[in-house]
């Protein structure tokens, strides 16, 4: 998620820059971390410990209360209360004499993260990083909220002020806070519980659906695309619901009406100044209704998600969503973006804040990104032949994209100031338009915009870029792949299957660990852009295991390896292992056993990122179906009775485990190709596959290979056959298969029956 601030009793900063000494005058324990938000508080004079014994032995050795700051290194108000307390001498010395103060970046640690984001939630109606809690010697929370400005202000308690009325709080009523927090800690345990009951059934799939798609449509968008008014997100679990409820209800109005919504959105984000049409890529959010402004930072979790949503877009049969995907696939492909690991992987997010020029003191938030009307005329001077008279190559450019001579960006987006004078580049005109505008030719119009475009972008190559997180996560890198793989299989685009599979290498290098059987965290990257892991590697959350077993499953369909799909059912079982909980059904979001987490928790929200239990039960039928294990099956019917409550109230909460009920109420449906995986007419049924969108399908090639993985683990593959020697294709449901079709027209058919050509 992005650092905005919830409504709560902790509001937003105002104001705030970065300026970082030549010489640090400070340096504390961080300096030793590998995770760049550490590093970036390795100077403050704050005594900084990273989440560990050695920080909670202090504070019971000392008798010491916990100062426990939580946040990320590409967020914005991190950076503006790091300026404003973490750099202050004074501040820092209440904090030292106090508190034993501790640094935890949510990314690598996203189980510390999520216990006291419940608590904060639970306590102040909000949440929101930074996150500042306090806690007793034995880590149990009574204190806490978002950004503190440093002093007092009007209706907004400062941060030093906190600080002492807490520390004298300690001293004089221990007792009763020691007291409040195991009170507290209480309520949270029964709140955060999530149970389902051995005999419970999974909830009707077609009321879940019903319900998600009634609740989107009341907060839907009309005019702009997506799910509120502003601040507005890409959302895109919502995007996929909506997907998956047209193709199950393709001939109905309320089936065109969801297809409708999504690529309504999909089309106003792309032409949005959310998407950088520069150095591609979409921004984290719009600030604004929109998608005009946004909060700059980039986040690879979203580019993977909306690769993919792009790419179910494309199965719609419209090409204009193959070049909506390119904002995604350019963004890792462009000279100037480093988003990408040499070694092959993902780093994780890039920043909102940069300086304006090499010579700057203060860092900006969007100054890498935006313009002024004066700075494109000047590298747009060119006259356009052909047409109207006087016509410069940046009048054209400037009136596609909505620049104007004092800035486009509204006052009341804009409360510091920093973007004053400048303009977020937004498509505010049609191609047709603007060409007729000009007296231009489509294709003409075209060359110049995409010629302006490339010497913006070298313009821009020449500023100093935002700071790039490049700390490498399983779970994110998970996301990428698919967006990866489904793009590269939809498209026909053998190079974005090729950078899948290349990432999926860098994760097995990485962050696996063969003798174990385990997936790690995080890894970071070292000088010379050497891959490095911390001394002691984090081990792999829930998250990180159904995010890689998602991009395994679906780097399989799209690379018809089978040595992936061997990798994902075995990380399946570990999964099952390590976070099953055999009493409450469902997943824990981290293991047992570690004495420092004061409760496990299993997400029950779809957010920036669809929560890993929603993910998992799509998994464990696509499991079932590629293994025969059908065990698995019931694992996935236990979550939804696990959430039942959930999902008939506010599926809204959970529009991907929505979907999924909907692919467990009707079996997922196994396609099988028969064939030579070179013969033309295997590739044709591949290509059928894949241009369908078909939500509840698994995809699989049998290719004649007694001795292969999918024959060992599916013995009923032995008896399909080629028809009269061509490529044949068969649909299976619960291991009994249709009669075989040999025509891609008759496979598309079978794949989505009530579909008559294009939506």
């Amino acid at each position: 998620m992005a650092c905005v601030f919830l409504k709560g009793s902790m509001t937003m900063a105002t104001g705030g820059k970065n300026s970082e000494p030549s010489v640090p005058r400070y340096t504390n324990r961080l300096i030793n971390e590998k995770s760049p938000y550490l590093l970036q508080h390795a100077h403050n004079p704050v005594d900084w410990y990273p989440w560990g014994q050695e920080a909670f032995d202090k504070a019971e050795k000392e008798n010491k209360l916990i100062f426990l700051s939580v946040g990320y290194s590409t967020c914005h108000w991190c950076h503006v209360m790091e300026e404003e307390s973490f750099k202050n001498k004074e501040i820092g010395e209440i904090m030292n004499k106090n508190f034993v103060c501790i640094k935890v970046d949510r990314e690598e640690r996203p189980d510390v993260d999520k216990v006291y984001m419940t608590f904060v939630q639970a306590t102040s109606g909000g949440g929101g990083w930074p996150m500042s809690v306090w806690l007793t010697p034995d880590l149990k929370p009574f204190a806490g909220g978002t950004y503190f400005p440093p002093d007092d202000r009007v209706y907004r308690v400062g941060f030093r002020t906190v600080l002492l009325r807490i520390a004298e709080q300690w001293k004089q009523n221990k007792d009763a806070l020691l007291e409040s927090s195991q009170k507290i800690m209480e309520a949270l345990l029964i709140q955060a519980e999530i149970r389902g009951q051995a005999q419970e059934s999974p909830p009707p799939s077609e009321e879940v659906m019903a319900t998600c798609f009634q609740q989107l449509s009341k907060s839907y968008d009309e005019e702009y695309g997506g799910f509120s008014e502003f601040p507005k997100f890409p959302t895109p679990v919502n995007l996929n619901f909506l997907f998956t409820y047209w193709a199950l209800h393709r001939t109905t109005p309320e089936g065109a009406r969801a297809l409708q919504m999504a690529l309504h959105t999909l089309k106003m984000m792309a032409y949005g100044g959310i998407h950088d049409h520069i150095g591609q890529g979409f921004h984290r959010y719009s600030t604004d209704q929109h998608w005009h402004v946004p909060h700059f930072e980039k986040m690879l979790y979203d580019q993977g998600q909306l690769a993919a949503a792009y790419t179910k877009a494309f199965q719609g049969a419209d090409s204009f969503w193959e070049a909506a995907w390119k904002p995604v696939s350019q963004y890792f492909a462009h000279p100037s973006c480093a988003a990408s690991s040499q070694a092959g992987g993902f780093y994780s997010a890039e920043d909102a804040d940069s300086y304006p020029t090499a010579t700057s003191g203060e860092k900006r938030e969007g100054a890498f990104c935006v313009w002024s009307a004066e700075e494109i005329r000047a590298l747009l001077p060119d006259p356009v032949e052909g047409a109207t008279e006087g016509t410069t190559l940046g009048d054209v450019f400037m009136h596609h994209y909505g620049v104007k001579e004092g800035g486009n960006v509204s006052p009341m987006k804009d409360p510091h100031k920093e973007l004053k004078g400048k303009n977020v580049l937004i498509v505010q005109s049609s191609l047709e338009l603007t060409a007729a505008r000009f007296g231009l030719e489509l294709g003409r119009l075209s060359a110049l915009l995409r010629e302006s475009r490339q010497r913006l972008s070298a313009a821009r190559a020449q500023r100093p870029r935002p700071h790039l997180d490049t700390k490498m996560l399983a779970s994110w890198n998970g996301l990428m792949i698919s967006g990866f793989a489904l793009a590269g299989a939809t498209l026909a685009k053998e190079e974005y299957v090729s950078r899948a599979v290349q990432a999926a290498s860098f994760l097995q290098r990485h962050l696996f660990d063969p003798t174990s059987g385990r997936l790690l965290r995080s890894c970071y990257r070292g000088k010379d852009n050497m891959v490095e892991q911390s001394a002691v590697p984090i081990q792999g959350f829930l998250e990180d295991y159904v995010f890689v077993i998602q991009a395994l499953f679906d780097l399989y369909e799209a690379s018809l390896d089978q040595g992936w799909l061997e990798w994902a059912l075995q990380l399946q079982h570990m999964q099952d292992k390590l976070f099953w909980d055999p009493k409450g059904f469902a997943y824990f979001s981290s293991e047992a056993g570690d004495p420092s987490l004061l409760f496990r928790l299993k997400d029950d929200q779809d957010g920036a990122e669809p929560s890993a239990n929603s993910v998992t039960v799509t998994n464990l039928l696509r499991a079932a179906c590629y293994s025969g294990h059908m065990e698995w099956v019931e694992k996935a019917g236990r979550i939804l009775a696990a959430f039942s409550e959930r999902l008939l109230k506010i599926p809204v909460a959970l529009p991907e485990m929505a979907r999924a009920s909907a692919a467990f109420h009707h079996t997922l449906k196994q396609v099988v190709i028969c064939g030579d995986p070179q013969g033309e007419d295997t590739k044709d049924l591949l290509r059928c596959v894949h241009s369908v969108f078909c939500p509840n399908k698994v995809l699989m090639l049998a290719d004649g290979d007694g001795a292969a993985f999918l024959r060992r683990q599916l013995p009923f593959l032995s008896s399909l056959e080629r028809r009269d020697g061509k490529a044949t294709a068969y649909l299976c449901s619960n291991f009994a298969c249709s009669l075989p079709v040999t025509s891609p027209q008759e496979l598309r058919t079978m794949l989505a029956p009530r579909a008559s050509g294009a939506p």
